[in-house]
């Protein structure tokens, strides 16, 4: 009865009160995506940016402390937390403005932790998921949650571009099932949330996203061939001269997220790019642009390294009015020239 209460009374004010900026949750907003959004949600609204930095980094956030419409909390979201008293919120009236807007993408993605991360994916993937429905259920906030393309696991042979309606096959008993199953089983949480709690909720699933602030030696596949590139070692690809994948620029899936957000819509929606490019093609292109010596080698694949499906965006084309719009070739100049900087190199000869 507690939780329809406040629920009635956000729900009335929100109705009643006018304010100048929304306040605007982003659970991991310090990691590599989240910090992005945050750059672009800052121009307009007033943000609480909320990480246990278990994947996100500080640096991704810096340029944004001093702003006055900006607050950083750190906090482990397998915790509940009461955001009408949490320390360094007080300017922006949760009490009485509430929450308007909830993106969540909190979940630790190393791949190079992913072994370590399991017991914090699981959490991550359910007391985390329900601890943020909750916080939308208490202010009637409209939540955007950042699932992944690998709900509908790895890339089937003869299997054409994916659609959101497509059931997936994943293992839940595999290796990688915390993170697979477990974003299977948060977007049922959304779902039921959805329609318990008469909730605005809305899904995305992103694939494979790249761009600048990915972390260097993290066993994901552009900044590492990009680091390496940069002195002079070989860009190792972990499996054969076929192997290929759709990239989507960051900015690209920023822009697909702010358009659902905005809309009456739901999803879930495919986020990505549908064109498919060999790996070995964009390591040749990170060697050219970075003006390296290095070579190509090949290794045997691993665990979170694989071929994913390629998405249907047909829906969010249709639906949302969007489609990636950086080339690949932009897309990986920017990423370099921002790890360039992230190692203090200018070039390598």
């Amino acid at each position: 009865m507690a939780l329809l209460s406040h629920q009635n009374n956000y729900n009335y004010m929100s109705k009643k009160l006018v304010f100048d900026r929304k306040n605007i949750l982003v659970t991991g907003g310090a990691g590599f995506i989240g910090s992005h959004l945050c750059d672009e949600l800052i121009k307009t609204a007033k943000v609480i940016c909320l990480d246990d930095f278990s994947s996100g980094d500080e640096r991704n956030i810096d340029h944004l402390l001093a702003d006055s419409n900006f607050e950083f909390i750190r906090h482990d979201l397998s915790e509940p937390i009461d955001l009408d008293n949490t320390p360094g919120l007080e300017k922006f009236k949760i009490k009485f403005q509430g929450v308007q807007e909830i993106y969540h993408l909190a979940c630790p993605s190393s791949p190079r932790n992913f072994s370590a991360n399991r017991l914090a994916m699981l959490s991550a993937n359910s007391l985390a998921m329900k601890n943020v429905l909750d916080l939308a259920v208490k202010y009637q906030a409209k939540i955007l949650h950042f699932s992944s393309s690998v709900v509908y696991g790895t890339r089937r042979d003869g299997t054409p571009l994916i659609q959101e309606k497509d059931l997936g096959e994943v293992d839940i008993l595999s290796e990688r099932s915390a993170y697979d199953e477990g974003k299977r089983f948060a977007e049922t949480m959304v779902k039921n949330y959805r329609d318990i709690f008469n909730l605005d909720t809305k899904i995305i699933r992103p694939f494979r996203i790249y761009g600048p602030r990915m972390k260097l030696d993290d066993d994901q596949m552009i900044p590492d061939f990009i680091n390496s590139a940069l002195e002079g070692k070989d860009l190792v690809i972990f499996g054969n001269e076929d192997f290929s994948s759709a990239l989507c620029y960051v900015t690209d899936c920023i822009d697909a997220a702010l358009k659902l957000m905005e809309s009456d819509l739901a999803g879930p929606f495919n986020i990505g790019s549908d064109i498919d490019v060999k790996i070995k093609e964009v390591a040749e292109r990170i060697i050219k642009f970075t003006e390296s010596n290095s070579q190509i080698a090949y290794a045997d694949s691993k665990l979170f390294i694989s071929e994913l499906n390629i998405p249907d965006i047909s829906s969010a084309r249709n639906e949302l009015g969007w489609i990636p719009v950086t080339t690949l070739d932009r897309g990986l100049q920017n990423t370099i020239e921002d790890l360039r900087a992230t190692k203090g190199l200018k070039r390598i000869g």
